[in-house]
């Protein structure tokens, strides 16, 4: 039987390491840890006992074990998309796309935890977005979200502002990603625009025309103003002028022959060969 003794001896050694060091491996990391280590961007919410009873700040700390526990809580931007259908003014169906960056305010995690839990975005963002969106657009035709999209978003922006930071949730960033009408909206808004084309058109002719009749009776004014003048400038001793011209280029083409006699008791007739 002594030969066995030490290899009981060594089995019950080991066990007893082995078993040491699952203790100390618990210790360290499991819930009987007596540190804990927040990552950055986190916050790190003090339970003591079950109570709420402060905030870790980023970094490593020390804790009581079994009595303090820490609910690591991310404080970090996050980005919601949300969904929202909405009424506008003139009774159109909207369906509507919201983007949202936000963030818990660090310093009041506590209540935040508190109050809401960790799931607050289906509590409160998601919710909030809704009202927000509906309380605005319920303010504006669909033509109106259309052409105002910016003032929209502004004034969603506000509110939703203003709601959240009631729950402690501060916005960064907001943006309306897309506006969805109906089928029988978007046809009429297509009619609508063709019909303005058709009409932007047809002015657009009309007052080529316009311009075209202006340009020929402006032309025609010219002409008649022309040949005014022209006449204005004819007087007697212009035209006598002119009947000596012909009559000198009349003499230049004689060719100096007498005028000839075509018969008895007729007078002479002198051709004179113009044109030749």
């Amino acid at each position: 039987m002594k030969p066995e003794m030490p290899k009981m001896n060594f089995i019950k050694g080991t066990a007893v390491k082995i078993g040491l060091a699952i203790f100390i491996i618990i210790l360290i990391l499991g819930p009987m840890s007596p540190w804990v280590i927040v990552p950055a961007g986190h916050r790190g919410v003090i339970l003591q006992l079950g109570a709420v009873s402060g905030i870790m700040g980023e970094g490593f700390h020390f804790r009581i074990p079994m009595v303090q526990k820490i609910v690591v809580f991310n404080v970090q931007v996050k980005k919601s998309e949300t969904s929202a259908a909405a009424a506008s003014k003139d009774l159109q169906t909207i369906s509507s796309k919201i983007a949202l960056n936000y963030h818990v305010d660090p310093e009041t995690v506590s209540r935040v935890f508190q109050q809401i839990g960790i799931d607050y975005e289906s509590k409160v963002i998601d919710p909030a977005v809704q009202e927000a969106v509906k309380a605005i657009t319920a303010k504006y035709t669909a033509e109106e979200l259309i052409t105002k999209r910016q003032q929209v978003a502004l004034e969603i922006q506000d509110l939703l502002t203003t709601r959240l930071r009631k729950s402690d949730v501060i916005v960064d960033a907001f943006s309306i990603v897309n506006f969805e009408f109906s089928e029988e909206f978007n046809r009429a808004i297509e009619s609508k625009q063709t019909a303005e084309q058709l009409a932007l058109k047809a002015q657009r002719d009309l007052q080529r025309i316009k311009i075209e009749a202006e340009q020929k009776i402006a032309g025609a004014k010219a002409e008649a103003e022309a040949l005014r003048i022209q006449k204005a400038e004819v007087t007697p001793e212009l035209v006598r002028l002119r009947e000596i011209e012909v009559q000198k280029v009349a003499v230049d083409k004689w060719d100096g022959k007498m005028p000839q006699v075509t018969g008895s008791g007729a007078l002479p007739f002198i051709n004179i060969g113009l044109g030749q």
